[in-house]
């Protein structure tokens, strides 16, 4: 009896690894309460898209407007010498808060775009330059005229990157029509 329940729980939980490895992997959604201001903040430049804003604000702070890394604050990580050039108020309520998404990920579009320009004479991919610029200062950019050797730049990078595609998946989704019920 006891081998049997032994063999019977061997089997369970190798079924158990063989689910997770192969189930589904969710993908990642831009929260809807974020999306028309992502939506509009990719319109500043050309360079701009919103899955690639998307990608940047789930590594910059998974989507957390009162993310604080003890220096970088914000849904878009701002330092504080960073903001007070680049931070606007894009709600009118009369002050530009690193802390409402309202107001930060604008500021994060159009920064974006200044480091698209910074960096243009810079052999490589324009948009990995840019986020490198954006992660390490367009400063260590230019230096290394190209990604910066910095683990945490490359990796940053490298996850924006990575998340791209997931983001084009599910905003195609998101903003899809939804299919009509039958009989409507």
């Amino acid at each position: 009896m006891g081998l049997a329940l032994g063999a019977v729980l061997v089997v369970a939980a190798g079924l158990g690894v063989v689910w997770w490895l192969t189930r589904p992997h969710t993908l990642p959604t831009i929260p809807h309460q974020q999306l028309a201001t992502i939506q509009s903040a990719a319109k500043t430049c050309p360079q701009l898209s919103v899955p690639m804003l998307a990608a940047q604000l789930d590594a910059e702070s998974h989507w957390n407007p009162h993310a604080d890394s003890g220096q970088a604050q914000g849904i878009a990580q701002f330092y504080p010498s960073t903001w007070a050039e680049w931070g606007k108020d894009h709600t009118g309520d009369g002050k530009a808060d690193v802390w409402n998404p309202a107001d930060a990920i604008p500021a994060q579009g159009a920064y974006m775009c200044h480091l698209f320009k910074e960096v243009k004479g810079v052999p490589g991919d324009p948009t990995q330059l840019a986020l490198a610029a954006y992660n390490a200062g367009p400063g260590a950019v230019l230096k290394a005229q190209g990604i910066p050797q910095i683990p945490e730049t490359q990796n940053y990078v490298n996850r924006i990157e990575a998340l791209i595609p997931k983001y084009t998946q599910t905003y195609a989704k998101q903003t899809s029509p939804s299919p009509s019920s039958p009989g409507n």
